[in-house]
Order: structure tokens, then sequence, then C-alpha cells
């Protein structure tokens, strides 16, 4: 296999060799398109014969020389478009395509008309190489079955995919058409956030002390001031910092990273939105979280249901670049944390004793439940008894208070807090609180998960005391919301592996 594929390098460098002999530049600067694919297609509409000359520039996605003749297809951001190539109109700049591959980059100009076949195509008089191709892309084949494309992918393994995703986005339209969605998605977060009001800022990934989930974090050191620094694990400590400033409505989209396995639904670097509200409680942000579904189901259904796409794009793509997205109809169903987990488990899941909780986890199988702590036994008997059986939409209300160090208590049951998470398809989307704002009691539970970590939990957190500080300053209640953005893609659409939502997930050195 690699005497063929360093054969195939240098026959790909023979022909770069070839090209420049000819006086033709192999990387070019610019050029200047008019059109993509899709809208030149666009103007040989039904009953148009021939159309306006254009200016396309994109990939080499086929090619078929026929002596004096050459047919290909050149494919763009967009789709891809017929090319046709004749010596009568190209002269001596014919002879360098002998020299071109599929995968080459290259600028086309030229009037558009319809083949005998009725198929819409460029008739290039002018040809500019923009990029000459050294590796083989892995095209597949497609073909045409019952009046649908099925492609034959080349690019099958899914490792290799993930490691060499430039290659998985220029080889596949479907790939590319997922991550335009999970952009819009985005985008769209943000706008219903700044219509509310909110502004968004940025705050510290490198951080002194790291906070706010239970997590364990990635460590490094700055040289300059030697000390020891953590990349975040959650946004929450600053953007609350920013409240007590007066900022009432900050909201942020980054990264966070966090310290774990790595599984189906988890990677150590992801992409979290997190808003905070002054003056609104955990109900309110109730409102917000489905507002916002709402919004980002309709921008991933604006790209990736069939009926959203014009029919001359959908031409171009495989039933792989469509998904179903879930219908989202707020209000969403509210069940309580404590009721739900011990019906499930068919006793008061909060008055059982730390051995009787084990059995339970170990009933239930969680593994190695005797090295666990007791926040820790009743977040993964939850996972297995109620979170992996939600299926649509659902928020899961007033969580433990040993579970939810900076969330207020409840009103009415000091046992419990004020939290919603918003589960779907077995898989957590949304987290939140009425954040606790009393200094005093949340000392008392930060030194609570200090004297756990201390007893070997080292997920629990440390006392924050610059946190803890701005909270003296006086806090105004508020609600804030936590969103995972890879898992709320892979919800609307259709996605059951992390890795196939983030465009360069971690993998193990090749």
């Amino acid at each position: 296999m690699s005497e063929d594929l360093n054969f195939v390098l240098k026959a790909r460098r023979d022909k770069l060799a070839a090209l420049e002999s000819l006086g033709v530049p192999p990387f070019a600067y610019s050029f200047d398109s008019t059109h993509t694919s899709v809208e030149a297609l666009r103007l040989l509409h039904e009953g148009v014969d021939e159309g306006p000359e254009v200016r396309i520039a994109g990939r080499i996605v086929a090619w078929r020389p026929h002596g004096k003749t050459i047919f290909g297809h050149v494919a763009d951001h967009y789709g891809k478009i017929q090319v046709y190539f004749r010596r009568d109109d190209l002269h001596a700049a014919f002879d360098a395509l002998a020299h071109y591959d599929i995968g080459d980059i290259v600028g086309v100009v030229g009037p558009l008309f319809r083949t005998r076949t009725g198929e819409p195509t460029l008739k290039v008089r002018e040809v500019e190489l923009l990029a000459k191709s050294l590796r083989p892309l892995p095209l597949g084949k497609e073909e045409l079955v019952d009046g649908a494309i099925v492609r034959h992918a080349a690019f099958s393994d899914p490792e290799m995919r993930y490691r060499q995703r430039y290659a998985d986005l220029a080889v596949s339209g479907d790939v590319r058409r997922r991550f335009i969605a999970r952009s819009r998605m985005v985008a769209e977060l943000r706008r219903g956030l700044d219509e509310l009001g909110y502004i968004e800022v940025e705050t510290p990934i490198l951080q002194p002390q790291y906070g706010g989930a239970a997590a364990r974090p990635f460590v490094t050191h700055h040289n300059a001031l030697d000390m020891r620094l953590y990349l975040r694990i959650a946004d929450e400590l600053y953007l609350k910092r920013l409240v007590v400033g007066g900022l009432d409505r900050v909201y942020e989209i980054g990264h966070d990273f966090r310290n774990e396995g790595i599984d189906r639904t988890h990677n150590p670097e992801f992409t979290m939105l997190e808003f905070y509200e002054a003056y609104a409680d955990y109900t309110v942000m109730m409102g917000r979280v489905e507002q916002l579904m709402l919004r980002a189901a309709s921008a991933v259904r604006s790209v990736l249901a069939r009926e959203a796409v014009p029919a001359d794009e959908r031409a171009f793509l495989t039933d792989a670049a469509f998904s179903a997205v879930p219908d989202i109809a707020p209000p969403f169903p509210r069940i309580g944390w404590a009721p739900t987990l011990s019906q499930a488990a068919g006793a008061d899941v909060l008055t059982m004793g730390q051995d009787e909780l084990r059995a339970l986890a170990l009933r239930v199988g969680v593994f190695q439940p005797d090295k666990l702590s007791r926040p820790k036994l009743l977040d993964e008997v939850f996972q297995a008894l109620v979170e992996s059986k939600i299926e649509s939409p659902t928020f899961v209300v007033d969580y433990p208070m040993e579970l939810s160090p900076l969330a207020k208590p409840k009103r009415g049951d000091p046992r419990l807090t004020e939290r919603f998470e918003l589960f779907a398809k077995g898989k957590e989307l949304a987290n939140a609180f009425s954040e606790l704002n009393d200094p005093i009691d949340q000392r008392r539970r930060l030194e609570l998960q200090a004297s756990l970590r201390a007893a070997g939990d080292e997920e629990a957190v440390e006392v924050d005391e610059d946190y803890l500080r701005a909270m003296e300053y006086g806090m105004p209640p508020m609600g804030g919301v936590g969103v995972g953005i890879d898992r709320l893609f892979m919800y609307l659409s259709g996605v059951a592996n992390i890795r196939d939502v983030i465009l360069f997930p971690t993998l193990r050195p090749e």
C-alpha cells in the first residue's frame, strides 16, 4: 500500500513539474467569482437552454477526457456543476489540462448551456489552476438509484474522517451541510439572547482556580509567573462576578475543558453557552430555555430538513444530508428529581443511608460504587434509573442540596434546591439554577465541597475566596443556565456520536 501511495504522490508531483515547465502557475493568489455552482444552475431554469457567462471556482470532482474534449464536474461550498472543455475554445491552454487531476482547485469562465441530455453545463472559455492537489482525495463513487443519489464512500473509516476532517469535508457535501447547520444554530442562539437584552462577554480560559461544576480539570503552568493554572471547567463564576458589577444580563459561548473519559457523548473539549439574568429565578429561565430551543430547532431545520432545501440544491445531496429535526413544543413537562427517582428506586432516596445507597447503585449497574461519594452516588443512580429513559424534552426540577452547591434552597423544602436540568433522548442538554447569592451560605457549601475533595472526591471544588468576596459586595438574585452546544446539536440533528458534531474531536496520537 505504501509503495502504491508513494507512486501516486510522485505522479502528482511530476504533473506539477510539467505544469511549471508550461508556464502554468500551480498555486494562484485569487480568483474573482461571479456565481456559486447553485446560483449558476438557477440561471438555467426550466425551459431555458442558454445562459450568461459566469465565473466559478471550485474543486474538480469528476474528470472524463475524450480526445479533444473533456467533461468534468467542479464542486464548491454549495453544490457542483458540469464543465465542458474543448481544444477549439482553449487552444494551447488545452494541453495543460492533461496534467490536471481530480482534486485540483480551478477557476472556470464561460457561458452556460444545456447538453443534449439536458444537463446544465458551463462551456469553458478560460481556465485557471488555483491550487494543484498533490494528494488524491478519498472521493467515492455516486450512482442514481430510483431518482436518488447513492454515494459509495471511499472514506468510510470514522476515525480517519475525524483525524482528517479537512478531507472529510472536501469529499462530503453531507458533512459540510451538517456543520453549516451547527453554525446557523449557534448564530440563532446568539440572536435570541441579543434580542432579550443580553450582552456577549469573554471570561478567562486559563484560571488560577477552577469552579462552577463538578469535574477534574486540565492543569498547566505559566512560566513567567511561575504559577499553576487550570483550563476552565465552566464559565459560571466569572459570569456571576460580572452580574455583581452591574452587567445584569450576560452570556458567553466558548470552550470548556474537563479531564474525564471519552465516549459517544463526552469530549474533553466542548462548547458551552452560559447565560445569567439578574432578578430572575429558575422558573423564568425555563421559559428562556424553551424559547431558545424553538429558535435552535428552526435554524437547524432550515438547513437539514428536506423540504427546506431548494430542489436544485437537493439534487446534489444524498439522503444522509437531511434529518428529521424534532418538533419542539413548549411548555416542556416538569418532573421532580426526588419523587421521580424514589418511584423508580422503590424507596425514598433522600433518606437512604450510605450503605443502602451503595447497594442500590450496585443493583442498577453503577461501576465501583464503594469508591464514590454520596453526591456522586445519587447522580449515578439518577442517570441509570431516570435520565437515560427520558426521550422528549423534559425539565427535571428541584435537585438535592448536596448535588447543587451553587443553587438557592427551594422555597418550602430546604433539603432541595431551585435547580433544573433539561433532558432529551437520554442526554442532558441544559442545567440551571436560581443562583445562590448568600455569601455565608455559599462559604458553608464550598467548605463542604472542599471536605469531600479532601476525602478523595477529585471532582469536588475548592473554596474560591475571590468569588466569595465578590458575593459579599452584594449579588443580586439571578437565574443562570448552561447549555451544551454539542449535545443540543446532536439532539436536533439526530446524530448519535459527539465526534460527528465537533470539527476536530480529541483523539489519541496517530
